[in-house]
Formats: structure tokens, C-alpha cells, sequence
């Protein structure tokens, strides 16, 4: 289903099949997730923006986006499955549950004096990256993180801002993932990656497992009010895949919401997979030049697809001033909303909303997804701007890369 610029593939939801597990992310695992969260003097929960003037404009009954910009202290959901994951590394290596280490016991000197210094690599466009340095930092140990070609100045500084070797290089995301692990076979660091792939999977079994934090949250926070429909973005597929995941395991199937993914066009890995539907992953390579950096991966985590591809609806692929749309709508509310400072990447769900709702073109796209005047709509902003200077670019002047050159 083509709707002008930005394309789309429906999934029918499956009756007569065995469908992937989920309950690995929902509420049972979630509840747990959030406790070794709580555990942290840093943890507050997120605001869960309500935009009724917003909705009422878009002809819908209400939506409402989770802010993530005040996530720690770091503008990014990302160190929820970074720290979540160092944590169940530490206690498998120690022999115990991740429920027996809670902030206060991982920096103790005793757990101190069993591990020793640790060192963790990680590939990054910014955010991820700064969640394993923020932790590494927090518990005393090492780190290591490369980012791609391209990545932001700003990012690349408040990842060394928290101790942590960080460099950029002139490889593509996928290609810094595969650096990122020659470190871990060449020196015995370890890899914390949201990439799954074959014989590395607990890891980013972890990662997602941490993610689910947001979602519990989030669902506390609506009170009651259950969603018609969420947008997830998606890099990888992790963070997409792990709320889908617990929205499905929370609600049931048949009674979930309607949940559509959404990628940058020119980084659509999952989009593409979901088009060929043919048992196999779908990579997207070279340069991935989208303002939505955080979503510029060309591999689809295995676990991330596998729950996308049993229990989510639609998936998209759309240009870059969708996600602009997003940001500026979200930046610059209607009276009575509140603001949310939204990145390029943050905005990418609600921009797909804005879009197809506002857009008359896009009519058989808004039937298709079911949005009407009932729709309850949930997004979840992943990062507040977290490079200011390409958000003001975007926000004040209606500017981006055009990527030409």
C-alpha cells in the first residue's frame, strides 16, 4: 500500500498460527524491570503527555505521547535496557538474581572487589551509547563506544563527558556494531548491543527487557483509558518489539491495540522485511542519511522482528519531514497542552499521526489504519533534543540536511 511518499505493509493478525512469545516483556517482567530502575537515586517517572487540544484539532479522542527527554538526566529512553542489561550481567556473573542487586549493592565494595573494572563496548548513533557510559560511570567500570559516521558532535561529548572512550568513526551503524565486537573477541570486553543475531541474543533480550520499564509506566499513567492505537519507531527493531511485546502480552492478542511501526525511508530495514515476508531478514546498507539518526540501522534485531512480526499491524516507511512535522508540532503545542521537547527520531511516531490525520491526501491510509473520532492514541517520544543545534535548525528554521553531498 503506497500512500504518495510514504509507503506501508499490513500484516492481518494471525489466528490459526503459533505466535512468538511475549511474555518475556510483559507486565509480570516489567514490574521487575522497573524495580532494579526504582533502585536508582536518579529514577522519576516520565511525564505522559496529554494533548486534548491536539486531539481535538486531529479529529480523535484523545492522545497522549510519553516524554522521555527527562529520562535520568540523559534526554533518551535508551539507559533503561543499557543499565538494565549491565545489571543481569553482573548478577549472572556473580551467581545470583538481578532482584538481589539493586543500585545500592552494585556499588558496593564488596560486589566492587568481585568484579574488578569491566570494560563494556557499544556501537552508537548517540543514545545508546551515552545510557552504557551514564551506567559504566555510575558502578565504576569501563567503557567503550564507537559511533558512526556522521554522528553528532554534541552526542560524541556527553558520552566522553561521563568517562567513556568514545570516538567516531567513518563506518556505517552496522559496521561500528561489528567493531564494537571485535573489541569484545579481541580484548574480552563485553558487547551491549540491541542487536540480536544468531548465538547473541541474551543481551538483547536483556536491552528490551529493560525498555518494558516505559510501557508500565506509561499504562499506570492512562489510568485505566486503554489505547486503540500506538506508532512505535523503529531502529533495530528492539525498542518496537519490546513494547509491542508487552502491550500484546498485557492485553491479549485479540483485544491489543491496533500497534504500526514507523522507520526513515532510507534506513527501513524492518518495513523491508515485512514487505518480502518471506522468512528473512532484510538489510538495508551504506549510507543511511535521515535526519532520524537513532532509527539509522540496517539490521533488524532477530528477537525485535520476531515478536513485530506476530503481533503488530503495520509498518511504514516514510521521508524525513514527517518526523519534522512531529517535532514542531510537539515543540509548539495548542493552548492547554503541554510542550515536549521532541528529536528527530523522539517525534517520528507522532509526526506519522499528524501526517496521515492532517493530510486529506492520505484518506484511504487513515481508513486503512482505523483512526476515527473513537482513536486513543499512544506514542512514545524516545529522545528530547539531544543535538540542540540540528533541532533548532529543524524547529525555528524548517531546515535539515538534504544529504546531496
Amino acid at each position: 500500500m503506497d500512500s504518495g511518499d510514504i509507503k506501508a505493509v499490513h500484516f492481518s493478525r494471525k489466528t490459526d498460527t503459533e505466535l512468538f512469545p511475549v511474555d518475556r516483556f510483559g507486565p509480570e517482567k516489567a514490574k521487575q524491570a522497573r524495580a532494579f530502575h526504582q533502585s536508582f537515586p536518579e529514577y522519576r517517572e516520565t511525564p505522559l503527555a496529554e494533548l486534548n487540544a491536539l486531539a481535538k484539532e486531529l479529529g480523535v479522542a484523545s492522545i497522549h505521547v510519553k516524554d522521555e527527554s527527562l529520562r535520568f538526566g540523559l534526554n533518551a529512553f535508551k539507559v533503561l535496557g543499557g543499565s538494565y542489561t549491565i545489571g543481569n550481567y553482573i548478577a549472572k556473573k556473580l551467581g545470583v538474581s538481578i532482584t538481589e542487586l539493586p543500585y545500592e549493592k552494585l556499588v558496593s565494595p564488596e560486589v566492587k572487589e568481585k568484579l574488578g573494572r569491566i570494560t563494556f563496548v557499544t556501537a552508537t548513533d548517540g543514545n545508546h551509547g551515552r545510557g552504557i557510559a551514564w551506567t559504566a560511570n555510575r558502578l565504576g567500570q569501563n567503557s567503550v563506544v564507537y559511533m558512526p559516521k556522521g554522528s553528532s558532535e554534541e552526542r560524541l561529548h556527553n558520552i566522553q563527558a561521563l568517562g567513556a572512550d568514545a570516538s567516531v568513526t567513518e563506518l556505517n551503524y552496522d559496521d561500528a556494531v561489528r567493531l564494537a565486537k571485535e573489541g569484545q573477541d579481541k580484548n574480552g570486553w563485553v558487547l551491549v548491543q540491541d542487536t540480536a543475531w544468531e548465538g547473541y541474543e541474551e543481551i538483547p533480550g536483556w536491552i528490551m527487557e529493560g525498555y518494558t520499564t516505559m510501557a508500565a509506566e506509561a499504562t499506570e499513567q492512562l489510568k485505566g483509558e486503554r489505547p486503540t492505537h500506538i506508532f512505535l519507531q523503529a531502529g533495530v527493531g528492539a525498542m518496537s518489539g519490546a513494547v509491542c511485546g508487552y502491550f500484546a502480552s498485557l492485553y491479549g492478542d485479540e483485544e491489543r491495540p491496533v500497534i504500526t511501526i514507523v522507520e526513515p525511508d532510507q534506513a527501513d530495514c524492518i518495513f523491508r522485511t515485512a514487505r518480502a515476508n518471506d522468512g528473512k531478514l532484510h538489510f538495508v546498507t551504506g549510507d543511511m542519511n535521515s535526519i532520524m539518526a537513532g532509527l539509522c540501522c540496517g539490521e533488524p534485531c532477530t528477537i525485535g522482528w520476531n515478536v513485530l512480526r506476530d503481533h503488530a499491524d503495520y509498518f511504514i516507511s516514510m521521508p524525513d519531514y514527517v518526523a519534522a512535522e512531529g517535532m514542531r508540532i510537539l515543540g509548539n503545542p495548542l493552548p492547554g497542552d503541554p510542550r515536549v521537547i521532541s528529536g528527530e527520531s523522539g517525534a517520528a511516531g507522532l509526526g506519522f499521526v499528524a501526517e496521515v490525520l492532517r493530510n486529506p491526501g492520505r484518506k484511504a491510509l487513515k481508513e486503512a489504519l482505523g483512526l476515527n473520532q473513537d482513536s486513543r492514541i499512544l506514542c512514545f517520544s524516545t529522545e528530547g533534543d539531544t543535538d540542540r543545534e540540528n533541532y533548532r535548525r529543524i524547529v525555528w528554521d524548517g531546515l535539515w540536511p538534504s544529504f546531496e553531498n
